[in-house]
């Protein structure tokens, strides 16, 4: 099949909607991520008064966007950011209550996901359009692009969360408070600082790192991380042995409440030691990848359909965009952290801090919070500077907006309003 047909046969698929996808667990063997003629979802995908549609040419991308609130203009608005492995879909829940509340909200596919097209799915590909500023561009151009000077509030999930501080961080005249969820944001670092009378330490006498030691415990270890910067971690997780769906349903399990071995706490330090504390889904066993990690938590048929925050419909989705895409683009996010690129420009807005209104939410069961050392703290003690609350939702793990939906979109109104 050529590449016409290929995109061609893909489109009516999904159109057909996503049962069909998984009924005959066809999977694209090579990532469509430039078709110039995907549509927009279905409309049976998504929650009444939530649309699908495009933003054309924001910084080089043709940007997927979830929509509410859109039927009356001057609207204040409102930008959700999305983390890894998820989508704008993965705002479904909390969309139409903040637009209900008098909102138009807009949640893209953020560069490297979903329908959003114009970025290199390759392994080797140019990483620099995935660095973080970059991606702040693309925030500030979608902004624009609806006709808004600014929006209320930027929000962020996950790898969104960062995404989300660094975009108040930068340009706090467009996004004018920041809710962050799940990732802590501990803000830029300093300056090399009176390096001239106190010359820092060589590097090669600063012995063996963090990731060296967690691979030298009793039970080799390997952060997440670092293997998702691998060549192979993106085959391993799409063409996983039980299967993309299962992998996807086995994953977002893992890091849910509905695991019941989510029980976080602060570590004492950053050390491979406290570390490997953490479940397997953050600190993995050296000798394997993603796919069989999360296997081994994979939910029983009762406690899927027990599962009111992720049905079967709801994973298909998922199932069928990574299954087009690949989690590539997303890897190409963590790998772009990982390599220095953009550090320079960073090192800008050394020390500068989040001055507008913040707030953080995470899970109550959610290990995000706790799993850099010292992040949960110095982005309330140092990183911002106006932070008006922080909330650990109970019966939420890593998915909280989409775990408990009510109860964070309560808490973001709840927030805007007292900003107001």
């Amino acid at each position: 099949m050529d590449d016409r047909s290929r995109r061609h046969f893909l489109q009516a698929l999904a159109l057909a909607g996503p049962s069909l996808l998984m009924a005959n667990r066809l999977v694209a063997q090579v990532p469509n991520t430039f078709s110039p003629d995907i549509g927009p979802y279905p409309d049976a995908w998504l929650p009444a008064g939530i649309r699908s549609r495009f933003a054309e040419d924001i910084n080089g991308l043709r940007v997927h966007v979830l929509e509410a609130g859109y039927e009356t203009p001057n609207r204040p608005a409102l930008l959700l950011l999305h983390g890894f492995p998820e989508l704008a879909y993965s705002w479904r829940n909390i969309m139409v209550p903040l637009a209900e509340a008098g909102y138009h909200v807009l949640a893209p596919d953020v560069r490297g996901y979903g329908r959003t097209t114009g970025w290199d799915s390759d392994y080797d590909a140019d990483l620099t359009p995935f660095r973080t500023l970059n991606k702040v561009r693309d925030a500030m151009g979608l902004v624009a692009a609806f006709g808004y000077r600014h929006v209320d509030g930027v929000i962020g999930h996950d790898a969104g969360s960062p995404l989300a501080g660094w975009c108040a961080l930068t340009r706090p005249d467009i996004f004018r408070s920041v809710v962050m969820m799940s990732a802590p944001f501990g803000g830029p670092g300093p300056l090399p600082f009176d390096t001239v009378n106190n010359p820092p330490p060589a590097a090669n006498n600063a012995g063996p790192d963090i990731y060296a030691n967690l691979a030298n415990l009793p039970r080799p270890r390997k952060h997440y991380q670092r293997y998702y910067t691998t060549r192979g971690a993106n085959e391993n997780m799409w063409h996983a042995e039980q299967g993309l769906a299962n992998f996807i349903r086995a994953y977002y399990h893992y890091k849910s409440a509905d695991w019941q071995g989510n029980k976080p706490y602060r570590l004492a330090a950053r050390s491979a030691e406290e570390w490997a504390k953490m479940p397997t889904y953050y600190i993995m066993d050296l000798d394997e990848g993603m796919a069989e990690t999360v296997a081994k938590v994979m939910p029983n048929p009762a406690e899927v359909a027990a599962n009111t925050w992720l049905t079967d419909a709801e994973l298909a989705v998922y199932a069928e965009e990574y299954g087009r895409n690949s989690f590539q683009g997303g890897l190409n996010g963590y790998r772009m952290g990982g390599s220095g690129i953009g550090n320079a420009e960073i090192q800008i807005y050394a020390e500068k801090t989040i001055d507008q209104p913040s707030m953080f939410i995470s899970g109550a069961s959610d290990w995000g919070t706790y799993q850099s050392p010292g992040s949960y703290e110095r982005m309330q003690e140092v990183a911002c500077t106006d932070m008006r609350s922080v909330h650990l939702v109970t019966g939420a793990g890593h998915w909280v907006q989409q775990e408990q939906p009510e109860v964070t979109s309560g808490l973001i109104l709840e927030f805007l309003r007292r900003i107001a």
